[in-house]
């Protein structure tokens, strides 16, 4: 529908990577492609797998993507609902400067894939709106950003909280060394992309 025929560098090396369901580690910036390299392969294994909503209950959170900003957050959800038009899966975004309340009736009805700000997803969890039991794959997205703005240790929060099985993705526009160790605390015998930077 969009047009894609021939995948970038990144999609090339990164969708066989989440496809194949071993942690990753990408050396990306913003404008190669990055987030339909994590996004259709998530996509794929999250609509290939029967979600574990099955009968009563709302549906389980599956897949967690953290963004260091709202616009990058909202960016990405639109991917997720352009590239899934065909799906059943679902979405939303979560992010602050915006009410509480709408965000927590969303949630409670249950979502398969939430994009979020690490500050507005931990007042979330703190109030209970939000269930980490169940996630099976969790991006980090421009963990540098993240780095560079302070949410290292709300990232190392939401880390706490989430299962121990899961499939890990990090995306970095560069390697330094906060993010390598960040990397080895989240990461288990992660492939290695590093694509070159366009600029």
């Amino acid at each position: 529908d969009h047009g894609y025929t021939i995948p970038t560098p990144i999609q090339a090396q990164a969708i066989p990577a989440v496809l194949a369901g071993g942690d990753l580690l990408a050396g990306a910036q913003t404008g190669t492609g990055k987030t339909a390299g994590f996004v259709l392969p998530m996509l794929q294994r999250l609509s290939t797998r029967p979600s574990p909503h099955a009968g009563g209950g709302r549906k389980p959170l599956r897949a967690l993507i953290l963004t260091p900003t709202r616009e990058l957050a909202a960016q990405v959800e639109a991917s997720i609902r352009t590239y899934g038009k065909y799906l059943q899966l679902t979405s939303m975004v979560l992010f602050g400067g915006v009410g509480l309340a709408p965000q927590t009736a969303q949630l409670k009805r249950g979502i398969d894939i939430l994009v979020a700000t690490p500050g507005r997803l931990l007042d979330h969890h703190g109030q209970g709106n939000v269930d980490f039991s169940r996630i099976e794959i969790f991006v980090l997205d421009e963990a540098d950003r993240m780095l560079d703005m302070g949410f290292i240790p709300d990232v190392k929060r939401v880390l706490a909280l989430l299962p121990k099985q899961r499939q890990n993705l990090l995306f970095s526009a560069t390697f330094s060394a906060e993010i390598k160790a960040l990397a080895d605390r989240l990461l288990n015998r992660p492939r290695i992309i590093e694509v070159t930077p366009p600029n």
